[in-house]
């Protein structure tokens, strides 16, 4: 009850009671004792009013035994199916002991009464009908305080539900997998008379789980089919390995952590060493010996061979290529040399006698 209504009544603002319910296997034979004992005690009587209700002989027996008890104006009635005073018994939610009683003009409190669009609106309106006849109070000393409580919440639970909605929709678009497409750019200085790529692959760490797919030519792309969503903007790691046209992984390794996205592009850059690396030794093969002091020249870098008849040059990468003229102060057997690679012995230019 609202705390300004009890104090100016002088109520304790706890709950109506106690409420006695009329047991419904009443026996044959007049209301009983114990019934009787309750009416007597009640200061209301409220009369729930259907076409069942109108038709039971033990609602008129409590009605006309209240009644009796000089409480006429303290029987109350709930419309709860039914039409009031349609005099047809499938209908008429009164008891015909009301008419023969010659109470007074009966309204009753209908929650089928048509007052507002929403009918749980119109049923606690005849709710709080009921609560204010009960209480001597005036309608709306109540009803537009519950009224807002109402208003509150059917607010509380249309945002609880949007909530629930909300969260269910997350959790399933979180389930929902999706497709990563991953391109990859040459970022290094491009050579035409280089070998073009041929195999990227590209690996995706996923938790403990990995997806590899491969790439076969530089600005190409790939695609990662059912990835679930719920890796989408959290931290994975790529790795590419990539080889070109010779076999040759003449691209640099890539092994990145970066924040998973539907479209990632990734840049790639040549390794310098894998064609820039020219290493060579002059030997006589009629002396057999390593010759020191010899002038070579590969792409116009020019060096002098050491005492052990080695000379090294590093190509830049936009001159780079797959193979390499050798000049040279002595006339040579061979004057056409691949670059050189860690692992692999050094080329031995053989010097023409």
């Amino acid at each position: 009850m609202p705390a300004t209504l009890c104090s100016e009544h002088g109520w304790e603002r706890t709950p109506i009671k106690p409420v006695f319910f009329a047991p419904t296997d009443i026996q044959p034979g007049g209301l009983t004792e114990e019934l009787q004992e309750r009416l007597r005690t009640s200061r209301n009587l409220i009369v729930i009013c259907s076409p069942n209700s109108a038709q039971s002989e033990w609602v008129g027996k409590e009605i006309v035994f209240f009644h009796s008890l000089g409480r006429s104006k303290q029987i109350h009635f709930f419309i709860v199916d039914g039409t009031p005073h349609s005099s047809n018994p499938d209908t008429e939610c009164f008891n015909p002991i009301v008419d023969s009683l010659g109470l007074p003009e009966i309204l009753g409190a209908n929650i089928h009464e048509k007052i507002y669009r929403w009918p749980w609106m119109n049923k606690e309106r005849a709710y709080v009908q009921l609560i204010s006849k009960l209480l001597g109070v005036e309608f709306d000393a109540i009803w537009q305080r519950h009224k807002r409580l109402l208003i509150q919440k059917a607010i509380a639970w249309a945002i609880g539900v949007i909530a629930v909605l909300a969260a269910i929709i997350g959790v399933w678009w979180n389930s929902q997998p999706v497709d990563v497409e991953v391109r990859i750019n040459e970022a290094s200085v491009h050579n035409d008379d280089l070998p073009a790529l041929k195999d990227a692959i590209v690996m995706i760490t996923l938790d403990n789980e990995k997806k590899a797919d491969t790439i076969h030519s530089i600005d190409g792309f790939t695609t990662f089919k059912n990835i679930p969503h719920r890796h989408i903007g959290k931290s994975v790691r790529i790795t590419i390995q990539s080889y070109d046209t010779h076999g040759v992984q003449s691209f640099l390794p890539l092994d990145t952590t970066l924040t998973l996205t539907k479209a990632i592009s990734l840049d790639i850059c040549r390794d310098e060493k894998a064609y820039g690396q020219v290493h060579l030794q002059f030997w006589n093969q009629r002396t057999e010996e390593y010759i020191k002091g010899i002038e070579v020249s590969v792409d116009d870098q020019q060096a002098v061979s050491d005492e052990n008849g080695f000379a090294v040059f590093f190509i830049p990468l936009e001159r780079q290529k797959t193979i390499y003229p050798v000049k040279s102060s002595v006339a040579i057997q061979d004057s056409i040399i691949q670059p050189w690679t860690e692992g692999c012995s050094i080329p031995t230019l053989i010097i023409k006698e």
